[in-house]
């Protein structure tokens, strides 16, 4: 099992798909010109360095590893291979942005990676990340300049076929096969689009805004990111449901497992330049103004009642989110511009921080009706999506901290005061979460006995066990 500090996994799997391009689609758009002047990665990004943080943090990382998972495996040369792999895989799974001699520059790396580990050296891991940076830009460049033509100027009349799945394709070979291959992708996003009906102006716009936004966020890329990534190339070489968060992603993940946060009560997402509302948590301090709405776009962000507005148009959305946040009790002014739709000026809206519940992952019920045999019954459905627990006030010794075993207990009780017959509990679609929460949900439907056993590095496994007989549900 992987260090609890650095728990996560998220996996996806894809089918080897081909896309056949032809040019059964006649062209009668008028050509729209939406590009402006290419930028190049000189003119707009300064090459990604490490912070001393992360060095020191690295080592951290290697001493905990070394010393404390379970499979003790050497950091060595066969180690670094790994890790250049996983690397390689988290920046181009698709082998879409690098080319064939790009991987053969960067195999100087391949075995030095853990010696660089132990010295807390990150310069080989950043100058992989700083060139797949260029090529990425230099991709979205490259569809950018391509569109400036129109649609219409792109060739249908060539039978081809594009691989979607390119996880074990052969590197583009040179920067020509690059360009073979995004001219590729570019017709297949255009065909795509003609398929809905959408005409040729229509999906010039639209492809343009979208490789715009790519290019936006690939400029806005932080050298948290860039560690971050390595860093659990680095951890999912010893298993991959050992990874690292960062204090950001940390955070977020503390607030997912209490299902509460101290902030305004809003979902947010970036929209083009904008900060938008995506919606208000009812009850919320941002819903008890009144002044915010849906579709709204936060254009600029002050603290306290006289604090400076500070423009957060083009922004990235973590960072407006940590402006935003901040402790109960406090207050936080933004600057809004209502829906285009409502045609009306930007305002400031000053709103005083509380506590936000999130009820969304919290354990929820219901009670259906089933006929069988002549008979209906009544039976209690418990949904639970993950294995909370408020973390910070179960170690204050808060006594009525949020927890999922306390939720489902607290939800049976009302079930059976409905008159519920028989009980299911739904793990469907459950992401895991806390370990000791899981077994003290199994301990309300036992009367006692071991539920699970855990092993660390050089240690007896541990049982987690039931020594309540008491039961919620019998």
């Amino acid at each position: 099992m992987g260090m609890m500090a650095f728990f996560h996994s998220a996996t996806t799997c894809m089918p080897v798909k081909h896309i056949h391009l032809s040019s059964a689609w006649a062209v009668c758009a008028t050509w729209l010109c939406l590009c402006g002047p290419a930028l190049t990665w000189a003119e707009e990004a300064t090459p990604l360095a490490p912070l001393d943080v992360h060095g020191r943090t690295s080592l951290t990382i290697v001493e905990q590893l070394r010393h404390n998972h379970y499979l003790r495996k050497t950091l060595d040369d066969t180690a670094s291979s790994e890790i250049f792999d996983n690397y390689l895989e988290a920046l181009d799974g698709a082998r879409v942005y690098f080319t064939a001699a790009d991987v053969a520059a960067m195999e100087e790396h391949r075995h030095e990676l853990d010696d660089a580990l132990k010295r807390g050296n990150l310069g080989p891991a950043f100058d992989m990340f700083n060139r797949h940076q260029r090529r990425l830009i230099d991709r979205f460049e490259y569809l950018l300049a391509k569109l400036e033509d129109g649609v219409e100027a792109l060739d249908f009349s060539a039978d081809e076929t594009l691989e979607v799945d390119r996880k074990d394709a052969p590197w583009p070979a040179d920067e020509a096969a690059l360009d073979a291959l995004w001219d590729k992708r570019l017709k297949a996003a255009a065909l795509s689009m003609r398929l809905n009906s959408k005409p040729d102006a229509e999906i010039q716009e639209l492809l343009t805004k979208r490789y715009r936004n790519r290019l936006k966020q690939a400029r806005q890329t932080k050298s948290e990111d860039a560690f971050g990534i390595y860093v659990n190339a680095f951890t999912t070489a010893y298993d991959p449901h050992t990874r690292y968060f960062s204090p950001r992603v940390s955070q977020n993940f503390n607030i997912n497992m209490s299902l509460s946060l101290e902030g305004i009560g809003a979902v947010l997402r970036s929209e083009d330049e904008y900060t938008s509302v995506v919606r208000l948590v009812p009850a919320g301090p941002a819903a008890k103004t009144g002044k915010i709405k849906p579709a709204d776009r936060i254009i600029s962000v002050g603290q306290g009642e006289r604090g400076p507005l500070i423009d957060v148009v083009g922004w990235r959305l973590d960072d407006v989110v940590e402006l935003i946040r901040g402790p109960k009790g406090s207050k936080v002014r933004l600057e809004i511009v209502p829906d285009k739709a409502e045609g009306q000026a930007a305002k400031v809206v000053q709103i005083t921080r509380n506590t936000v519940k999130l009820e969304e992952q919290a354990a929820r019920k219901k009670l259906l009706t089933l006929r069988r045999g002549g008979h209906d019954y009544r039976i209690g459905v418990i949904e639970i999506p993950t294995f909370y627990v408020d973390f910070k006030a179960l170690k204050q010794g808060d006594p009525s901290y949020r927890s999922t075993t306390g939720d489902v207990a607290r939800l049976v009780r009302e079930l059976e005061a409905e008159g519920m017959d028989g009980l299911v509990i739904d793990l469907r679609n459950n992401g895991g979460g806390s370990l000791q929460e899981a077994d003290k949900l199994t301990g309300l439907f036992i009367k006692s006995g071991p539920t699970v056993q855990v092993r660390a590095a050089r240690k007896r496994a541990n049982v987690y066990a039931d020594d309540d007989e008491s039961l919620v549900w019998d």
